[in-house]
């Protein structure tokens, strides 16, 4: 104990020697020490990931403050709404688009949030093109065609007007026809739990998947051979590319690729929970609902905690992880789950 004392003291000292004896200077620097801490501290603390919480609790929430029940399409609509007020009320907020101290110094937590946002972006263009309508000649639900677009909006404008401003807007709408879906009285909002619906959403985490894993797996560099073109004999495109490429992801990008990631699956955990309620009866029929609690599965090991300080890029079978690889296991294996999930939709 003697010995941690005696550096405590002499740290104290040093930092004592380096302060001026006297005049505005002294009180000028140790203020500027005091925010380089407060501000460190913020940025440690506004850099966690926030809990996961159960749609179908959200759901019974939402619906016990609105005076309604809890229908087919609630809980999918409450994982839509839960996990946006997240994005927006959790420690230090949407920081995504922040001009200032710490929010403009964090690299890791605005690339979790932009993975997350795409994620509500998909959910509510699914929402507003085929979950709330019967076929593609009906009309369209008015709260969520005002909805869709609000989410979509610029995730960097911090001002006139902010993105957080519109986001807010767009959950007052989505609210909006919760609460009218919730309504047993009125037959204007509906939400179609088919699987020709669920499939087009599926579809969309697909390609979004499938983007992350190659972005995931570039952060060891790999000379690909170019498929553009495979299986079409006639197929062409614009203009000509090389047969094989190069494709690496620069060293500076790996950390802001895998935090993207892990907010694009930490979204989709919700919001395939809440399909497995919805959409239950449609997944029992098709003997699909264990392929999608395997889904959820996979995608639940991509949230283990990340005990490293930072973002390690060793090499495939090196001394050192890559972290990357890991979380493109993960996804690669959900992944493939949601295609064969899909494969079990289209079938009679």
């Amino acid at each position: 104990m003697s010995a941690v004392r005696d550096t405590l003291d002499e740290w104290r000292d040093s930092l004592l020697n380096v302060l001026p004896e006297k005049g505005p200077g002294k009180w000028i620097l140790l203020a500027v020490l005091v925010y380089a801490l407060i501000i460190l501290v913020l940025a440690i603390y506004w850099s966690g990931t926030p809990d996961r919480f159960d749609p179908r609790e959200k759901a019974a929430e939402y619906a016990a403050t609105d005076g309604g029940e809890v229908v087919t399409g609630s809980v999918t609509t409450a994982a839509l709404m839960g996990v946006m007020e997240t994005l927006l009320d959790k420690p230090g907020g949407y920081i995504h688009n922040d001009r200032f101290p710490p929010g403009i110094f964090l690299d890791n937590m605005p690339n979790w949030e932009y993975g997350v946002l795409v994620q509500v972006r998909d959910m509510s263009r699914a929402m507003r093109e085929v979950f709330s309508r019967s076929q593609s000649q009906s009309t369209e639900d008015a709260d969520l065609a005002m909805a869709e677009p609000r989410y979509h909006f610029d995730s960097n404008s911090w001002i006139l007007p902010s993105s957080e401003s519109e986001y807010r807007e767009a959950l007052s709408y989505t609210r909006a026809y919760f609460t009218r879906l919730s309504d047993t009285d009125d037959p204007h909002a509906q939400f179609y739990a088919r699987a020709d619906n669920l499939r087009y959403w599926l579809s969309t985490v697909n390609t979004r998947l499938g983007s992350l894993s190659q972005r995931l797996s570039a952060s060891v560099g790999q000379r690909r051979i170019n498929t553009d073109l495979a299986g079409d004999t006639a197929a062409s495109q614009s203009t000509n590319a090389p047969g094989e490429v190069v494709v690496k992801t620069p060293w500076n990008e790996i950390d802001d690729v895998f935090f993207e990631a892990r907010g694009t699956t930490w979204a989709l955990i919700h919001f395939l929970k809440a399909v497995e309620v919805d959409f239950a009866d449609v997944l029992r029929k098709k003997n699909a609902l264990v392929s999608l609690q395997q889904i959820i599965r996979e995608l639940e090991g991509s949230q283990e905690q990340l005990w490293s300080p930072v973002i390690l890029n060793g090499t495939g079978f090196g001394l050192f992880a890559n972290h990357s690889l890991v979380m493109a296991s993960y996804i690669s294996r959900a992944n493939a789950a949601i295609i064969d999930l899909r494969d079990l939709l289209l079938q009679g």
